[in-house]
């Protein structure tokens, strides 16, 4: 029996991380992407000297497998992490920026939080974990461990800037499985952190308060470049899978190309696809249909990217940070900005300043599919408060993710048994991405890795019987 090659569909991190992971152990693939490009949310612009990044703009080194797949796929050389001056943090309150506290000394001697808040954190030890089988939104867990002003002002715009999520939704167990399982297991955040920071550097993984930020000399569309470049002509762009059917020969993939319906036998499928994606594919496996449609219904803000220009003299604040993340009680319209040319070389021309702010999320819907001149001016009105801006953008750039970042909420435990149920009754296909294996980009080039070896697996115990 021959091996014939394995379907993956999409052609985002995840889809292309296990096409080129399963193409080193031997094992032949097909990508199909539906779309006339690959990369999914990572995508880079060039223009008049300045490099605006539409979705993430860095990738965390949480796993030792993000630097090997960046060594694997030769890009070492044209690797960048953030320069080290730009490791601070801001958060707003009463319309200034004050620095993250990043050490108890600053913690206790921050302006950030009131004295209230500071005897509120020393008692949290001493507070009762919850239930282990209770489910609680991040909210409810940070005001029974922490109190309401650390969900103000150190929560709330934590997941705005990386969920654009609102933590009144947001699960715990779900979303920020770690804080749970902190409490679970040590009955302390604080505790936790300590004894959690060991077990960590056994297992070699980094926390992702401490892991290094990486980008590429040219943004990060470079490292979804390459890893097309090493798989070829296994990558079949404009290709939409329309169904998918197992049946004795293997997985049957019917796909859409110019207009034309043709269909490939694979030996396995890998699902690296949004969840809105899945609930609308067919998949049918022993004449019947399995059912994804539930999926459709994990929600997916609007979030609009907004890079903007200016010259370096029309901004007073120095800029000296990683960005700015901003509570929903201080009444701005942005849901945070990152200092992009504080961070890596080549973002800007010399003697200019570049911003990524981010619009809309759960926070603000309506905000992210406005006309490109109103979020500009609203984004603007923010930094003009923010940073000391004086003057008029010199670059601007929007890009609308009409469906951006799944939201982790409270019941999303069906979704993620709904995969795994999916995963059992059609042997052989397989769901891997952020809807499953968490938001970040680390995350998701984690999950491609898993996802190549669970099916090398497959096929070796698949072709073993037929030996």
């Amino acid at each position: 029996m021959s091996m014939k090659s394995v379907a993956i569909i999409g052609g985002g991190i995840t889809g292309l991380t296990a096409a080129f992971n399963l193409q080193q152990r031997g094992v032949p693939v097909t990508l199909y992407e539906g779309s006339g490009r690959i990369g999914g949310v990572i995508r880079t612009v060039h223009e008049d000297d300045y490099l605006a990044e539409c979705g993430p703009n860095t990738i965390l080194e949480t796993s030792p497998l993000i630097g090997q797949l960046i060594r694997d796929v030769d890009l070492e050389s044209r690797q960048l992490y953030t320069d080290p001056a730009a490791e601070k943090r801001f958060l707003v309150r009463n319309k200034k920026l004050i620095e993250l506290p990043v050490s108890p000394l600053a913690f206790f001697g921050s302006r950030l939080f009131s004295w209230r808040a500071k005897a509120s954190l020393l008692a949290e030890p001493f507070r009762k974990r919850a239930a282990g089988d209770l489910e609680e939104s991040l909210a409810d867990f940070v005001r029974r461990r922490l109190g309401g002003e650390f969900l103000d002002y150190a929560v709330n715009p934590f997941v705005a800037g990386v969920y654009a999520g609102d933590p009144e939704h947001l699960s715990v167990n779900h979303a920020f499985t770690k804080l749970y399982e902190l409490e679970q297991r040590y009955g302390s955040l604080i505790g936790g952190q300590i004894f959690g920071a060991r077990e960590r550097k056994r297992r070699g993984t980094i926390s992702k308060q401490s892991a290094k930020k990486i980008s590429f000399d040219k943004g990060l569309q470079v490292l979804t470049d390459r890893l097309g470049e090493k798989l070829g002509e296994q990558v079949q762009l404009n290709h939409c899978v329309k169904r998918i059917t197992g049946d004795s020969e293997g997985w049957r993939v019917d796909f859409e190309n110019a207009g034309i319906t043709s269909s490939s036998i694979h030996s396995s499928v890998l699902l690296a696809l949004p969840a809105f994606r899945l609930a609308d594919l067919e998949l049918h496996c022993q004449n019947k249909r399995v059912d994804m449609s539930l999926l459709g219904e994990i929600d997916y803000p609007p979030v609009t990217s907004v890079v903007l220009g200016f010259k370096q003299q029309d901004i007073s604040h120095p800029l000296d940070g990683f960005g700015v993340l901003i509570p929903e009680v201080e009444g701005f319209n942005s849901l945070g900005s990152i200092f992009s040319s504080s961070l890596f070389p080549g973002r800007c021309p010399v003697g200019h300043l570049t911003f990524t702010s981010y619009i809309g999320g759960t926070r603000s819907p309506e905000l992210a599919l406005k006309e490109k001149d109103e979020i500009v001016r609203l984004v603007t009105e923010d930094l003009r408060v923010l940073v000391g801006l004086s003057g008029k953008p010199t670059y601007t750039h929007c890009f609308c993710w009409p469906r951006a970042i799944p939201q982790y909420n409270v019941g999303y435990g069906k979704f993620k048994m709904l995969m795994e149920k999916t995963e059992n009754r059609a042997a052989g296909v397989f769901i891997g991405g952020h809807c499953r294996d968490g938001i970040s980009l680390g995350d998701s080039i984690i999950s491609g890795y898993n996802a190549a070896g669970r099916i090398e697996n497959y096929i070796k115990s698949t072709y073993r019987k037929y030996r």
